[in-house]
């Protein structure tokens, strides 16, 4: 048994599952990205992916490893790597770590929390909201628009809408109010998700595996992340069984070992559905609650359920041909001869 963390040590998850299987004694290793310039990766494809990991000397070996979590950043935005510059060779370097791990993760036949490409919807917020309702939740009505006079029908439609990004990037949520309406001509150059606005009380709950950590958050504020100067209570709560079943189903069907879900129940006593984060920054709710979430998943990593081998991905299954283990050969080549490749 080996299991690998991939991230930064200030990442508070990182370093909360790394705190916890180092606690339970077993054998675990860092690949801390701070250290990417002192990295290197030989893989060798064939039949199976397999290789090493060096960093400042130390040897892993990658046919070892039983579990990885994933919580990598992108490494070119590292101070140190972005002041050498986007052509540098620190940069270069930097990049193919990056790309080659992601390659690694995808073949592996250890157990991943989370898969990269069971990760990739939450890059589309409108994509996953189709998947969620899929998998039969209740979710609100959603308009993506770049059209100004789409985006006020919409909100005349429906009385209080809330906006926010179509990515998986960051962003505050946030009501529309008679003051945005001047600002209306910028939808034209950026794509926005306008939501019907659900009253209620917003719950967030963490599966991981089979176990369901849910949490009540009660606050004024359209973004309880961000409540200026309102407050933000969140304590520990209790789902129905059918409920946690629904919130384990829905973690399944987006093959998600470890998941954040975003719900509101309604005044009417509905559940309606936001998004599901599959790679929650949980931190933040177990220092309110002390939900032992950080714990629960070093021990999924340390007792993985059975794990199938790595799947194709869309397109090896469209082409025919294992487009992955080609990229491995690629990156290898590329890491030797010191070429930079050039974006596919």
């Amino acid at each position: 048994m080996l299991i690998l963390v991939w991230g930064l040590e200030a990442d508070r998850p990182a370093a909360a599952v790394l705190q916890h299987l180092r606690e339970m004694g077993v054998p675990v290793r860092f690949i801390d990205q701070r250290d990417v310039l002192e990295t290197e990766i030989e893989l060798e494809s064939g039949s199976q992916v397999s290789g090493c990991i060096t960093i400042c000397r130390d040897r892993i070996d990658l046919g070892d490893v039983t579990a990885v979590y994933l919580r990598p950043y992108e490494s070119s935005l590292l101070p140190f790597i972005a002041d050498a510059g986007p052509g540098s060779e620190a940069a270069r370097h930097a990049s193919l770590v990056d790309d080659i791990l992601t390659i690694w993760s995808d073949l592996t036949p250890a157990f991943v929390v989370n898969p990269l490409a069971s990760m990739s919807p939450n890059g589309s917020k409108p994509y996953q909201l189709q998947q969620i309702r899929n998998l039969g939740w209740s979710v609100p009505e959603t308009l993506v628009t770049t059209d100004p006079d789409a985006a006020c029908a919409f909100w005349e439609q429906h009385g209080e809408v809330v906006y926010k990004s179509v990515s998986s990037i960051r962003s505050r949520v946030s009501r529309l109010r008679p003051e945005h309406r001047e600002r209306f001509s910028n939808v034209s150059f950026c794509p926005t998700q306008f939501q019907r606005y659900i009253p209620g009380i917003d719950h967030r709950v963490h599966v991981v595996g089979t176990e369901v950590f849910a949490c009540e958050v009660r606050s004024v504020a359209d973004d309880y992340r961000y409540p200026g100067e309102g407050s933000t209570e969140i304590r520990a709560c209790t789902l129905s069984s059918e409920l946690e079943d629904r919130c384990r189903t829905l973690a399944a069907g987006l093959k998600l070992p470890f998941a954040g879900i975003d719900l509101r129940r309604t005044p009417e006593d509905d559940w309606v559905c936001f998004e599901v984060n599959p790679s929650p920054g949980f931190t933040y709710y177990e220092s309110a609650t002390g939900l032992p979430i950080a714990q629960a998943v070093a021990r999924l990593l340390v007792n993985p359920p059975a794990t199938p081998a790595p799947c194709q991905t869309a397109l090896e299954q469209k082409a025919g041909h294992p487009l992955n283990r080609e990229l491995v050969k690629m990156l290898t080549s590329a890491w030797r001869n010191g070429d930079v490749l050039q974006p596919l």
